[in-house]
């Protein structure tokens, strides 16, 4: 079942005549996680935009084509309302913090306040997600005083506070260490099992080989593939594109001959090295 629908989308921003998305059709099902590649300025985070409904409402310019969210044009929908079914965490969460709340607890409430939810239901989420974000010893402190890490998982929460149907990740793991990069990727798998959509936008491709879907892979405004995470991480071609390869695969392709299926992660690999030791 589909959620959004692009039909041959292309924008260009204001004063500007080149288009930096060019005819792009695009179905995106329910409950799937979706991993967004591309070199930078290859139009990722402008194509986001156009689905959350910021292009053209809020980036004006000029947008052609359609885009829909459940069947509706996502024009026709109010940009508030769209924003807490749309949830967008941006790469940069030092822009992302209200700026009116003196605390983390106050600041993961504040979209909740924002759109009416029940004091009791607030508490519980909160509580929830503190534990589920591991913001437990950084709860009281005012969000201005954590580090860009701590900021962004903050960011994350407060959006997932919404319970958004859709979420945009931008670059959710830029300003994370290692542990807190595969501990944010570990909320997106609990937040497909509950059934949401997710796009995330990201260099790390041997976590996307992991935890997504499928995967799209953007270049100079196109999309220059989309299919299953199989299928375009163990594709060579796509580092032509701007794409990266996970490093299983990439060793698989300059080191194994002759094998039938290239691992995109280590637990594909050991299953493959095990089979072959069998033989």
């Amino acid at each position: 079942m589909s959620i959004i629908e692009l039909k041959n989308v292309s924008y260009s921003y204001p004063l500007e005549s080149e288009e930096v998305i060019k005819g792009i059709d695009l179905v995106l099902e329910k409950g799937k996680v979706y991993g967004l590649i591309g070199n930078n300025q290859s139009g990722k985070t402008t194509l986001c935009n156009i689905i959350r409904g910021f292009i053209p409402a809020m980036f004006f310019g000029d947008l052609a084509g359609e885009a829909m969210y459940k069947g509706k044009s996502v024009q026709s929908y109010n940009v508030g309302a769209l924003a807490a079914e749309i949830g967008y965490s941006s790469q940069n969460p030092f822009t992302q913090i209200s700026g009116v709340k003196d605390t983390v607890e106050e600041e993961i409430a504040y979209g909740m306040e924002n759109i009416g939810i029940d004091l009791e239901t607030m508490k519980t989420t909160i509580s929830r997600l503190i534990k589920l974000f591991h913001l437990e010893e950084i709860r009281t402190k005012n969000p201005y005083e954590l580090s860009g890490g701590q900021k962004q998982r903050v960011a994350l929460a407060s959006i997932v506070a919404l319970d958004p149907e859709v979420i945009i990740l931008d670059e959710p793991t830029s300003q994370l260490d290692p542990q807190s990069t595969e501990e944010v990727f570990k909320i997106i798998s609990l937040l497909k099992e509950s059934g949401k959509t997710i796009i995330v936008v990201e260099h790390k491709v041997d976590l996307l080989a992991e935890f997504c879907d499928e995967i799209i892979l953007m270049e100079e405004g196109q999309i220059i593939e989309f299919g299953s995470v199989h299928e375009v991480l163990s594709d060579p071609d796509i580092l032509k594109h701007g794409g990266s390869l996970p490093q299983v695969a990439e060793f698989f392709i300059k080191h194994v001959k002759n094998c039938e299926r290239v691992p995109i992660t280590m637990s594909e690999a050991i299953e493959i090295l095990k089979g072959a030791k069998a033989l």
